[in-house]
């Protein structure tokens, strides 16, 4: 089963692939031939869709695509939809590095990656949220996952997401979940 992915993110394909190819026999995702389209929504669940019809228009394949970041409590939610984007160069460890400085000193360190996870298709369209809770790192540790993986440490874990395995964070991560709970819809259409 081919499907598009809404992304041109290397990183988020593999995931994505890992993640459903043990629910979905046979499928083939591949990255969307079309530049990203401009994410104006003001949800992660807009911006998803925004991306998953984008990469459906562009091929005529069934897509999907995700809108994901960290809401920081004692930030009022922030960097949320504009994780990607926090840092004025929009580097991971830009991005990461400027989270940080603004929670110097602040002891709520309560977080959460939040995953919207959207399938557009010619019989009609899905959307499906989840959180994944933990808490931010004082410094960055660990050389697994992208984004800020280094400094989220999952409730009930002494360690970062970046320290987890492949396996452990397609498990419990907010993507992971997202797309478990998508992958019936997307299994329907082959």
């Amino acid at each position: 089963m081919r499907i598009v992915v809404g992304t041109k993110n290397a990183h988020k394909v593999l995931e994505l692939q890992r993640i459903l190819e043990g629910l979905i026999r046979g499928i083939a995702l591949e990255p969307s031939p079309e530049d990203s389209p401009v994410e104006d929504g003001d949800t992660f669940s807009a911006n998803a869709l925004i991306k998953a019809r984008s990469a459906f228009a562009a091929t005529g394949h069934p897509a999907i695509a995700d809108d994901s970041g960290l809401e920081v409590r004692a930030l009022e939610g922030r960097p949320g939809i504009f994780s990607a984007r926090y840092a004025e160069t929009g580097l991971d460890a830009d991005n990461t590095a400027k989270v940080l400085a603004e929670m110097a000193g602040v002891e709520d360190r309560a977080a959460a990656f939040v995953c919207a996870a959207a399938l557009v298709h010619d019989g009609g369209e899905v959307v499906i949220e989840k959180r994944w809770e933990g808490s931010l790192a004082h410094h960055p540790a660990g050389s697994g996952g992208f984004g800020y993986d280094p400094v989220f440490i999952p409730e009930g874990y002494s360690v970062t997401s970046a320290e987890l395995t492949a396996e452990q964070k397609d498990e419990l991560s907010h993507r992971g979940q997202a797309f478990r709970a998508l992958a019936p819809a997307i299994g329907a259409l082959g």
